[in-house]
């Protein structure tokens, strides 16, 4: 098998591609052939350790494959091999193969591909929890998306649009504006990368002006830093302000501002939820392939990397440059150029 390995604490610069010998699963694990793994902002922080879960190296970065099942051990019963899965793995997906438990698994439709099935999990599974679970979306009120063109981004803007809700698009350039509008946005704005406390005025005014006054109802901050506060400002009575990553930093917010607007700040740590409330977890997951099948949602697959080119793929999310989700496929492993969709 080959993989991709974090080494030692770092940029995608010091990830290095090893061959190792094949994996056998345990009695209660299944071997699964990765296909396709998506690529994830933890992914970039993990390798640095700065993410809240250290993996002993060395370890393969990708937190989320796609795959057919090769071997189960003997105590396994509700897999076999030739299934198509995809599964949540925390780490180890940047590798042609991959040992994990059964109930991190599920399985995929015959007609999902397997790019697909690699980046809907992560993104798609993020982006419910928060609308749906944190937010309590409601049909009519107006979501604000913050780094609105990344992985959870749009994969919000699909969800909010189909939960019945007018969506505002916030991104950094106007190639990421028109990729909004083509997913169904109902408007965009751009915002500045250097977000001095000018542009901060200005980004608030912009939003409010696009509300007419009101506010948005539901915040959706997968950014951070000096964007949030004027998020915060420009929100509606009773808004619900979702903590979803900062890769622009954590945000510091005055919190006279939640008094004023009566409104709550609400931490998104979807990994978490998972695993306290599976029940859950999995209801949302019936709700997400239904809306998969009914083309309601589909992945946005921006940029495709073969496995010897996948630090290449993190570097994309390292600075920002990612528009929908990026994709590492096994099976481009000899190709030498990545493409957009």
């Amino acid at each position: 098998m080959q993989a991709l390995l974090s080494v030692k604490p770092g940029g995608p610069e010091t990830l290095q591609v090893t061959t190792l010998p094949d994996p056998t699963p345990k009695a209660d694990e299944i071997l699964v052939h990765i296909r396709a793994a998506g690529v994830n902002f933890p992914d970039t922080l993990m390798i640095r350790d700065l993410y809240q879960i250290k993996p002993p190296r060395p370890f393969a970065p990708g937190g989320e494959i796609a795959g057919d099942v090769a071997q189960v051990g003997k105590d396994v019963t509700d897999f076999a091999p030739g299934d198509r899965i995809l599964a949540l793995t925390g780490h180890g997906g940047f590798a042609t193969h991959l040992t994990l438990k059964p109930t991190t698994a599920v399985k995929i439709p015959d007609t999902m591909p397997y790019e697909d099935a690699a980046c809907f999990i992560f993104t798609y599974g993020t982006s419910y929890h928060a609308l749906r679970d944190r937010a309590q979306l409601q049909r009519g009120e107006t979501v604000l998306v913050l780094g609105a063109s990344g992985g959870v981004g749009s994969a919000a803007i699909e969800l909010a649009k189909a939960m019945g809700a007018r969506v505002i698009a916030a991104v950094s350039s106007s190639e990421k504006a028109a990729f909004c509008t083509e997913i169904g946005t109902d408007e965009t704005l751009i915002y500045p990368r250097n977000m001095d406390q000018k542009a901060q005025k200005a980004l608030s005014a912009e939003i409010k002006s696009l509300t007419g006054g009101n506010g948005v109802d539901v915040v959706y901050d997968a950014v951070g830093g000096n964007y949030a506060e004027p998020a915060v400002r420009s929100m509606a009575w009773k808004g619900r302000y979702l903590v979803v990553g900062f890769p622009a930093g954590i945000p510091s917010i005055p919190l006279n501002l939640t008094l004023l607007k009566g409104c709550q700040i609400v931490g998104v740590f979807w990994g978490a939820s998972v695993f306290r409330d599976p029940d859950g977890h999995s209801r949302n997951m019936a709700d997400l392939f239904r809306m998969y099948e009914t083309k309601a949602i589909a992945p946005r697959i921006g940029a495709r990397f073969p496995l010897e080119r996948a630090a290449e793929a993190i570097s994309m999310l390292d600075q920002r440059n990612a528009i929908g989700k990026v994709v590492v496929s096994m099976r481009d492993m000899n190709t030498d150029s990545h493409s957009s969709n």
